[in-house]
């Protein structure tokens, strides 16, 4: 199992404090305060310190801790609504803007840093004649988009909102970068067209909800239609090409990732999984989901 703490390489994020079902974070020169349902533990700072150093606080609509993420953003003078971090590691040097979102997402998700290498390692390691094609699903604000693009891949970003695919072509173009082609589209109708058009991909990415819904108001549920998915992923991906998921579903272990991977790539034996986490500044560490790559 391989574990993931808060990435160095990111030195403009930090996780600094998490309890009471909210976590404290630094994005840049600003710190947010954010619902987090996984920590159930109490904060280490009080709530004086957290009100003194946040810039701005993230209030779901009635205020419960396990309600939904839809609310509103309260926010101190001088907090912009829109900002840039940077992404320096390695062979990788992209840019990502952040924004207060009324779901309580920034645009920015740090724990996936450590899959940004990962994918660029892979697709250096193809030493294919050609550009290597890359398949990003459910692909939000194209982080995984823009460190394959950069990485030198021919990426194909699909996700079913207009407004973050064009969030994600922003993220492209303030890092320097050209050629993503952007797919507004449900992303299960879209592998199904692939498969029967015979297409192949050199690396596919994964990041499902566990709930979401297409432009054309398609249901995905996540453990009603992951399995039939990955069958269909497997038709897609050369023998030798890479593979990433992330789920973030509570109760949805590694476990079951890995035993829907040996199912349909049952001929891959360089698989890693594990936990997804960051750590606070007072060493708890807050977990964000299961990986599963190869």
């Amino acid at each position: 199992m391989i574990e993931t703490i808060t990435p160095k390489v990111l030195p403009e994020y930090q996780l600094i404090d998490s309890g009471d079902f909210e976590k404290l974070e630094r994005f840049g020169k600003w710190v947010l305060r954010r619902p987090e349902p996984q920590a159930v533990w109490s904060k280490s700072m009080s709530e004086q310190d957290w009100e003194i150093q946040s810039h701005a606080t993230f209030v779901r609509k009635n205020n419960e801790a396990r309600d939904g993420d839809s609310g509103n953003w309260t926010v101190k003078r001088g907090m912009p609504d829109r900002w840039h971090v940077n992404y320096v590691h390695g062979p990788l040097k992209f840019k990502m803007r952040l924004a207060l979102t009324a779901f309580k997402h920034v645009g920015l998700f740090p724990e996936q840093s450590d899959n940004w290498d990962f994918i660029a390692k892979k697709i250096k390691d193809l030493k294919l004649s050609e550009k290597p094609k890359v398949l990003n699903l459910f692909a939000y604000t194209g982080g995984a988009s823009v460190a394959s693009c950069q990485a030198g891949a021919d990426v194909t970003h699909v996700d079913s909102v207009k407004q973050v695919v064009s969030w994600s072509r922003e993220n492209m173009e303030e890092s320097g970068l050209d050629g993503i082609r952007w797919v507004v589209e449900d992303a299960f109708k879209f592998v199904q067209r692939e498969v029967r058009r015979g297409k192949k991909y050199d690396g596919i990415i994964l990041d499902p909800p566990a709930y979401g819904r297409g432009p054309d108001g398609e249901k995905w549920v996540l453990e009603r239609q992951i399995n039939e998915l990955l069958a269909m992923c497997s038709e897609l991906l050369t023998p030798t090409g890479f593979f990433v998921i992330n789920l973030y579903s509570l109760g949805f272990s590694t476990l079951i990732t890995q035993n829907l991977i040996t199912q349909h790539f049952p001929n891959r034996i360089d698989v890693e999984s594990g936990e997804l986490y960051l750590e606070d500044q007072f060493k708890k560490k807050l977990p964000l989901g299961t990986f599963l790559r190869f």
